[in-house]
């Protein structure tokens, strides 16, 4: 069986180098094994029945036909749940297989396990099931009066964060109202496990996902089982983007493996996998902003509805982050801002790269637009006079206490040389390889805009990672639960143990359950949080060397850069010259500053710290027929410290690409609750020839106080702002107020 990779690189990779990843080269030759290519000896398949109906009432499930098919081992439903039959990230309010009703289209309702997947595919296509259709609730603006579709209401979240002077306001007011669509993290590698059972009784999960600790709480209480009876191991993963943080065929993979006695490997088509996990929230955002003569913000006024589909998921945190940043990386002394996050039966809403900021941060830059419109002021410099610095108050009362170059990314951005001029190109027009496009018709635009992000857990949650550090003459492990979901930090590993240990040979254990949790890999928190852990763990071990030498020789050591010298700088030795021969084991837990719960008018210090970036988009449109090509995007982020430079510009590059897929292209296309474009055919993502050159203007260093040699995450902020950056770019070329995402042709040509 093949179910792990152990990481290993030999060369000088110490922090602040562009150190090869060590998958780099197994993942583009084919060898790495992602978990779709997990195997075992008397394997079985299995299969998932899902709900046609976004809702209805199971009256009956008839599977006598399906069980009679020779190869068929099993055929579970919600009766054989073990434990309890309730999970959730956050709270757990969605069965594990539906019961009595179905909330959405693809809701599981019964397993399958047999020899071979086609036979597994026949049982379900022979499991009858008696619905009583019933009327969807899929409006989120509806739902938060409308009857109740679950036990625990419509309303996951009501927020309200009120600050300031609720009466104020200044001598030019603007307003709309602004659409974010459902995005799909669209990861390359469908979900895909296996799960082993033992004799005794208990199982080994094998699984891509994001949080192992996580995924094994929610397994044990649907299992009824101790938590040393249910062991995960990471398996590879091909691509997250917060796709990965519920659960999924988790429970489902253990209770057939269980049952049956034997392996069992579940892998979902493209067409599963739209259904089988949380999607980004639709949100709907209405805005009122004020400004002084000068342009000064005076006061935002907003209501945004987010909806979380049919079950809570991470839609709760997902919230407070649109609601706290409601504002974006601007300055406001007064702010009223309402929020809800709901249920409907549209399918469960969850974590998204960007986590609520993509949602605000469309409709902020828009009503910035505006107001620069309003008082015939540049964009840019408006944006610059309402900049928030260090010392400066987010609209919960929290100060910033940290780095906070917001100035510095939008200048340095639009000091950046804009593109050449459009060339007579037939490929270079809108029209592409069609050759569509009359270049009488085409239009340039440039569109501008900045975001904020917050870094870690939030809300006074108690977050924290462990790691274990090891080191056996000369030769260092390191053993986290950190998940690698492609962001490096196997790489990150190797850099910082080679920073403070001075050593090479260094080997990253794969993650599972037998050390304690590193959280999830999410929120930008992982290079902070376990990034801290790994470097505390390797101080730890230097602390003790010199301890153990101190004793040996009768004589104190100080660390300088790597070298021991000697109290009276007689003596000099490196430290990997000085673990040869020497074993230590130190395992550390890293926390955070603490973080607080918002009150009743969505006040206090809830975030830990912030990263900022800015975009700058130039495209050209073709308003006759609707097409846009995105001629290129600039950025200058503010990432503390780069520790991996090339690991850096890939992330950069890859989240503006994600950015650019929701502002043009990216959508799940929903029909009464169903989804309509469950395909790669049909949801439309950015290809090689969609994706315009990306220019880097600047990475503002400035190092984060707390963080670990002052490194911010970098990955989520490259696709919060530059989706309104795209479409403030169209809007300067048509002149069109374009208040939804993705902007479609139809919404250019037949405005």
């Amino acid at each position: 069986m093949t179910a792990t990779e152990t990481y290993k690189v030999g060369a000088r990779s110490g922090v602040g180098v562009s150190s090869q990843r060590p998958d780099a080269v197994p993942k583009a030759t084919g060898e790495f094994s992602f978990s779709s290519d997990l195997s075992s000896h008397n394997m079985l398949w299995g299969k998932t029945l899902r709900s046609p109906y976004p809702s209805a009432r199971i009256r009956n499930i008839d599977y006598s036909e399906a069980l009679a098919i020779s190869g068929v081992h099993a055929i579970l439903t919600a009766s054989d749940v073990p434990g309890k039959n309730l999970f959730g990230l956050e709270h757990p309010d969605q069965p594990v297989l539906a019961d009595d009703i179905v909330r959405y289209a693809g809701e599981p309702i019964a397993l399958v396990a047999a020899e071979h997947p086609e036979i597994a595919a026949d049982a379900i296509s022979r499991i009858h099931v008696d619905f009583e259709v019933l009327n969807p609730l899929v409006d989120a603006e509806s739902a938060v009066t409308a009857d109740p579709i679950h036990p625990e209401g419509n309303v996951i979240r009501h927020l309200v964060i009120d600050y300031g002077d609720p009466t104020s306001s200044g001598d030019v007011t603007v307003e709309g109202t602004y659409e974010v669509g459902m995005q799909d993290q669209a990861f390359m590698g469908t979900e895909s496990g296996m799960a082993v059972p033992s004799p005794d009784g208990s199982v080994d999960l094998y699984i891509s996902t994001q949080w192992l600790h996580s995924d094994q709480k929610q397994i044990i209480e649907a299992l009824n089982l101790p938590e040393d009876m249910v062991r995960l191991t990471l398996a590879g993963v091909g691509g997250a983007f917060g796709g990965r943080e519920d659960v999924s065929m988790h429970v489902h993979l253990c209770m057939l493996a269980l049952h049956t006695g034997r392996p069992v490997k579940m892998i979902y088509d493209r067409n599963e996998s739209f259904l089988g996990h949380v999607h980004r929230h639709p949100a709907k955002i209405w805005y009122r902003h004020h400004a002084n003569k000068d342009g000064l913000l005076v006061k935002v006024e907003g209501k945004i509805i987010l909806d979380g589909g049919a079950y809570a998921s991470t839609t709760s945190a997902v919230l407070a982050n649109a609601c706290c940043f409601s504002t974006g990386p601007y300055k406001v002394d007064n702010a009223q801002i309402e929020g809800w996050g709901v249920r409907t039966n549209n399918p469960p809403c969850g974590a998204m790269r960007g986590f609520g900021n993509v949602q605000t941060c469309f409709a902020i830059e828009a009503q910035m637009d505006k107001i620069a419109s309003a008082l015939d002021i540049d964009p840019v410099e408006l944006r610059l006079k309402n900049a928030l610095e260090p010392g400066d108050q987010i609209i919960t009362g929290q100060e910033i206490t940290g780095a906070a170059p917001v100035k510095e990314v939008i200048s340095s951005l639009a000091d950046h040389p804009m593109p050449e001029p459009a060339i007579n190109d037939l490929l270079a027009r809108p029209g592409g390889t069609g050759r569509t496009t009359d270049q009488k018709h085409v239009k340039r635009g440039v569109g501008f805009a900045v975001s904020i992000k917050n870094l870690m857990f939030a809300e006074g949650f108690d977050d924290s990672s462990e790691a274990l550090c090891e080191v056996n003459d000369g030769s260092v492990a390191i053993h986290t639960a950190c998940v690698e979901v492609g962001q490096g930090f196997v790489t990150l590993v190797h850099q910082i143990a080679e920073e403070i240990l001075g050593v090479s040979d260094i080997t990253v254990i794969p993650a599972d359950t037998s050390i304690g949790s590193a959280g999830s890999t999410s929120a930008s928190r992982q290079t902070w949080m376990s990034g801290g852990a790994v470097l505390k763990a390797c101080e730890a071990v230097v602390v003790n060397l010199i301890e153990q030498i101190a004793e040996e020789e009768g004589v104190k050591y100080e660390n300088l850069d790597g070298t021991l010298v000697s109290e009276d700088g007689t003596k000099t030795i490196p430290i990997s010259e000085a673990l040869r021969g020497r074993s230590f084991q130190e395992k550390v837990v890293h926390r955070h500053a603490p973080t607080f719960p918002l009150d009743e008018k969505g006040q206090g210090n809830a975030h830990v710290s912030f990263a900022f970036a800015a975009h700058r988009a130039v495209v050209d449109v073709d308003q006759e027929l609707g097409l846009v090509r995105v001629v290129e995007i600039a950025t200058s982020q503010d990432v503390g410290r780069i520790l991996n430079p090339i690991q850096a510009v890939g992330q950069i590059e890859g989240g503006i690409t994600q950015g650019l897929g929701l502002a043009v292209l990216e959508e799940l296309v929903m029909k009464n609750g169903v989804i309509q474009n469950a395909n790669f055919t049909d949801y439309l993502l950015p290809t090689a020839l969609d994706t315009p050159p990306i220019e880097i203007a600047s990475l503002i260093e400035e190092p984060e106080p707390g963080a670990p040699f002052g490194a911010k995450g970098i990955g989520e902020p490259p696709t919060i702002s530059s989706t309104p950056a795209v479409v403030a770019a169209i809007r300067d070329a048509t002149g069109l107020d374009l208040r939804r995402v993705p902007v479609r042709p139809e919404d250019i040509a037949l405005e």
